[in-house]
């Protein structure tokens, strides 16, 4: 058909299709008439042995399997991106927070691979999730293949050859050796959990953006003439992330439907799937190809204030560097319990400062004018240098981005889009 009439799959009577639909009430019929029209010879044989089906589940995962491959290529440009930023502020000492709460420090580029490593978890969940799905294929109205049995007079192999065929031609190396009229509602649910991974981990890089920018530490880029707010002139609102973390929300609440769908399917299928489907399959993979489109403009243009990320380790190091003074001073011949008495004195008094009076942390001032401690005057500054509390947070970066996230980029690099994400609003 194609090589007799080559525009006739290709220029499609859109118009006579619609009216079609509204007087046939049947969205695939209304096509196989379209095209009988446009090729008459074949209009006796169009839709032979199918079902809807045929047509709506074999073209829904074609399009979830190419939807899959794309949002890998963004994910793999997403983790590009933060692997540059992650790599260039490995070494920068930043305070670390649990609860909220400031707690021993990490690095800035450390923190970058909390939200790295989440995002190539997605990248490989949806890898195995495209990998995985199977196609529908050619099984007939409930599966059992029984009309094209019929059409080839008993042959078992011709219609094994048939589902074989097809599969091939639609670029699917497996298929579905049982279905009911449809391909199990199962696959939407588990391909749509794979999306929304997505959404909840964009939705925790951007909630942590937001923070820091709060502290003034990270921001997300800002033009130069944008416009934070309408009434405040001098606010920065991080409005790229706040609308990664909205629209995150929405795509992690669509996995409750396709799990609905498969659980109030009736026997081999219910037509209550069909409206809800084309309503959340698209709307997944829109979502999330929008979440990383957003992602990776803020990705690129992520600014680091290193003064300020330093004012608030400097306030806070000075008590977590009580052991390390505490175990100097036993170095120097001091007593270990009286010791830790006036460090904690000390730190009593330098907290008091900071909340009810709205001082700087003066704790380092306070061992330096206490003769106690002049055994390691000399040595503080060493002893409370932050790159001293940071662990094996470097070299953690240069592992995780050396053997887990570089093998999985490269495979994408060819493909990356050149240029960064360009956003209207």
């Amino acid at each position: 058909l194609h090589r007799k009439w080559p525009n006739i799959l290709t220029n499609i009577d859109w118009k006579r299709a619609a009216e079609e639909e509204k007087s046939r009430r049947h969205d695939v019929m209304a096509h196989v008439h379209t095209f009988g029209a446009a090729a008459p010879k074949a209009a006796p044989i169009i839709h032979l042995g199918a079902t809807s089906c045929f047509v709506g589940d074999n073209t829904d995962l074609i399009v979830m399997r190419e939807g899959c491959r794309i949002l890998c290529r963004k994910l793999a440009q997403c983790c590009d991106s933060l692997s540059h930023f992650a790599r260039q502020y490995k070494s920068l000492p930043q305070l670390g927070y649990t609860h909220f709460q400031p707690a021993q420090l990490t690095t800035v580029g450390k923190r970058a691979c909390l939200w790295l490593q989440d995002l190539l978890i997605d990248l490989k969940q949806l890898q195995s999730t495209e990998q995985d799905m199977k196609f529908r294929g050619v099984k007939g109205t409930t599966g059992t293949q029984a009309s094209f049995l019929e059409l080839f007079n008993g042959d078992h192999d011709k219609v094994e050859e048939l589902d074989k065929l097809v599969t091939e031609k639609a670029g699917f190396t497996s298929k579905f050796t049982i279905t009911g009229q449809t391909y199990t509602r199962k696959m939407d649910s588990i391909i749509i959990n794979a999306v929304a991974g997505i959404g909840s981990s964009v939705n925790k890089f951007c909630t942590d953006l937001r923070l820091l920018a709060s502290l003034k530490e990270l921001e997300e880029p800002f033009a130069q003439k944008q416009i934070g707010s309408s009434a405040m002139p001098y606010k920065r609102n991080p409005m790229r992330s706040e609308r990664c973390c909205s629209l995150a929300r929405h795509l992690i609440s669509l996995t409750a439907s396709p799990a609905h769908t498969h659980a109030n399917q009736w026997f081999e299928r219910t037509l209550d799937d069909s409206a809800n489907r084309r309503i959340v399959l698209a709307e997944a993979f829109l979502t999330a190809d929008i979440l990383l489109n957003t992602a990776q403009n803020i990705m690129q243009g992520m600014v680091v204030y290193p003064k300020v990320v330093e004012k608030h380790v400097l306030e806070e190091l000075p008590f977590m560097a009580t052991e390390n003074l505490l175990m100097a001073m036993v170095k120097c011949g001091a007593d270990r319990q009286e010791c830790h008495e006036k460090l904690r004195v000390l730190s009593v008094e330098a907290g008091r400062q900071v909340k009810e009076h709205g001082l700087s942390n003066d704790m380092l001032h306070r061992i330096r004018d206490d003769d106690y401690f002049a055994p390691i005057h000399q040595l503080l500054t060493d002893i409370v240098n932050p790159s001293n509390f940071i662990g094996r947070a470097p070299h953690q970066v240069e592992k995780f981005l050396q053997e887990e996230v570089s093998p999985e980029i490269e495979k994408y690099r060819p493909s990356f889009d050149c240029e960064a994400p360009k956003l209207n609003v």
